[in-house]
């Protein structure tokens, strides 16, 4: 994503949420679940003592870690289904060109922000995207940090199916 120079040596600290929201290991699948749904988000870093960063939990975690599996999310703890090694995070010091080369690496849209192991914030993609110069680099952006295999092949072709669904299906219905 093309920012411009200036925004993108932004420093992290300058644009992470300072307050964000969190898990604790002891709480349940259910309770993570509710938290992310109050406040719209698919990502909730998990802490220990201290604020140290232990873990990230995602929505799919949740789904494909407690759902699929059939287990009981009110009886199953965050400690359990957290993602607990090769976190990704950066520091608030790192630039938001750092932060953005991270999310296209990892394929993330959200980053935990630590200092030492403990929790200071968390950098999202909106975050970074509103440091480009033009609509088009968002798009850009957000097409970089989203692609994955899944994405890439629809139907035989090597680009990610555009549109709105109804479009998207007109397009595959004329393409079978």
């Amino acid at each position: 994503m093309p920012g411009t120079p200036q925004a993108m040596s932004t420093l992290v600290r300058n644009v992470m949420a300072t307050e964000p929201k969190v898990a604790t290991q002891n709480m349940s699948a259910v309770e993570a679940a509710r938290l992310m749904a109050s406040y719209d988000f698919g990502m909730v870093p998990v802490v220990g003592d201290d604020r140290k960063l232990v873990g990230v939990v995602t929505d799919r975690d949740l789904v494909v870690r407690v759902l699929a599996k059939g287990l009981d999310p009110n009886a199953v703890d965050l400690a359990d289904v957290a993602t607990t090694k090769n976190i990704t995070t950066i520091g608030p010091d790192e630039t938001l060109r750092e932060a953005e080369d991270l999310m296209a690496e990892h394929r993330v849209k959200r980053l935990p922000v630590v200092e030492g192991e403990a929790l200071v914030g968390v950098v999202a993609l909106g975050d970074v995207a509103v440091t480009a110069d033009t609509p088009e680099n968002v798009g850009e952006a957000v097409a970089e940090i989203s692609r994955s295999p899944a994405t890439e092949e629809v139907h035989g072709v090597r680009e990610p199916a555009t549109g709105t669904p109804a479009q998207v299906a007109r397009d595959v219905r004329t393409d079978e």
